[in-house]
């Protein structure tokens, strides 16, 4: 499976900022093309590549006044082994998080889902209740909201969508985590999100928005919510993000099935 991926990205700096980029495809993937770029005003700045979790790669960059500009692309060949967990994942991706309060959705979890006898039935009711309680609807959340506000509006995006399945799965007592992704055959195309749940000693993916195939995305960054996998993050200064550009594609664009068992890969 071959997957192209690229990203633009403009950003109206103000002030002198301190900024992080989250665009790159994960460490576990072995693009055999890649390249990235920045520049601000036209003049070429070199970010430091740091590593967080589950190989998302971040890229810091100090940025001064002007306008600047990220491009990043590269060629995915082949699928890579699929994600392993350790024993504090799996006690880390239980816990509520920022934006998804799996202790104020534990009821609704277990009223919703109890008669569901295993974990794969889970998945695919999950995925099935929340894609039919939410609408899809650009712009309609903001940053700083979360599962339970997502479930009270019954709209948002794919982040609300995601942060969602992640609030139920662990309200059952199941890990659970968010990862955005390139996405091949999404449409409107952009940066997506989707849940991974650890299911049958594997991570497998979520996506209630049933937006594009499973089977063809590539990771970006992968932590407890939004928090952990925003592809933009301002630590200091003023700045402002004004041009967005994502493509991803894939040589075949395969068939999808909410009930069948996906690792990201």
């Amino acid at each position: 499976m071959k997957r192209e991926v690229s990203s633009h990205v403009v950003v109206s700096v103000s002030e002198p900022a301190t900024l992080v980029f989250s665009v790159a495809v994960a460490a576990d993937h072995v693009p055999f093309y890649e390249d990235l770029s920045i520049t601000l005003a036209g003049k070429t700045l070199h970010p430091t590549e740091v590593l967080d979790l589950h190989g998302t790669r971040l890229h810091r960059v100090e940025a001064g006044v002007g306008q600047l500009v990220l491009d990043y692309s590269a060629s995915i060949d082949g699928r890579r082994r699929p994600a392993e967990a350790e024993v504090v994942d799996l006690i880390r991706y239980t816990r509520p998080s920022r934006y998804s309060e799996s202790d104020a959705l534990a009821p609704t979890a277990s009223a919703e889902f109890a008669g569901l006898d295993t974990r794969t039935e889970l998945l695919a009711g999950v995925s099935s209740w929340v894609g039919t309680r939410l609408a899809y609807v650009s712009g309609s959340s903001l940053p700083t909201d979360g599962a339970v506000r997502a479930l009270l509006a019954r709209q948002g995006v794919c982040r609300d969508f995601a942060h969602v399945c992640v609030a139920l799965l662990r309200g059952l007592g199941v890990p659970a985590r968010l990862v955005s992704v390139y996405a091949p055959g999404l449409k409107p195309m952009d940066f997506h999100a989707v849940a991974e749940a650890w299911v049958d000693d594997a991570w497998r993916v979520v996506d209630a928005t049933a937006l594009a195939p499973r089977q063809s995305l590539v990771r970006i960054a992968t932590g407890r919510d939004a928090a952990d996998t925003a592809f933009l993050s301002i630590l200091s200064g003023q700045a402002e993000l004004t041009g967005l550009d994502v493509m991803a594609v894939v040589d075949e664009l395969p068939g999808d099935d909410v009930t069948e068992l996906v690792c990201l890969g």
